[in-house]
């Protein structure tokens, strides 16, 4: 499966480029991500929330890298998701911004009826990327991830499945969230 996405993010290239070269950076911005650890100054370790409760795992290595231009990587070994991608950080026409291109290629597990169970559970590979995008803007111009009163606990709102309509937390919901 092939992803495309773009984003302008009102930061000059070379300060959205050092935020993403650190990768540690990451899951902040990328829902699924739970961890990225840097194993050398090319080379890390990743780790991922997959549908049903399930985790992934894989190292990878950036193949490519032009400083404040371009970042390319690929998953190395016997990666639970073998993947590869590539981010470009494009100055914008307004001469302040900057455009973000990703393109991300991954083998789905379970092929064709591993995604159709994932889209059919909410995990939409390309609306994941559209929303990592969305919050990587807000991280960068803002200093946070902007949470709804909807969904104030980010993260953990995934581990409640599987969605419903939207609707006001219940005292006992609310009670259950401020104590975690």
């Amino acid at each position: 499966m092939e992803l495309t996405a773009t984003t302008t993010i009102r930061k000059p290239a070379s300060e959205v480029y050092a935020f993403w070269r650190d990768l540690e950076n990451l899951p902040k911005f990328m829902a699924h991500l739970e961890q990225v650890r840097a194993t050398g100054d090319r080379t890390s370790h990743w780790s991922a929330s997959a549908p049903f409760g399930s985790d992934v795992e894989w190292d990878a290595e950036i193949i490519d890298e032009v400083p404040a231009e371009k970042i390319a990587w690929r998953s190395t070994g016997d990666a639970d998701v073998p993947n590869a991608g590539t981010v470009r950080f494009v100055p914008a026409p307004d001469g302040v911004s900057t455009e973000v291109h990703v393109v991300l290629v991954y083998e789905i597990p379970g092929g064709p009826v591993g995604k159709a169970v994932a889209e059919y559970f909410g995990e939409e590979p390309h609306q994941q990327l559209d929303d990592d995008l969305r919050r990587l803007k807000q991280v960068l111009e803002t200093g946070e991830v902007v949470r709804s009163d909807g969904a104030p606990w980010g993260k953990r709102a995934r581990k409640e499945f599987p969605q419903r309509p939207a609707q006001p937390l219940s005292d006992a919901e609310f009670e259950k969230g401020a104590d975690a």
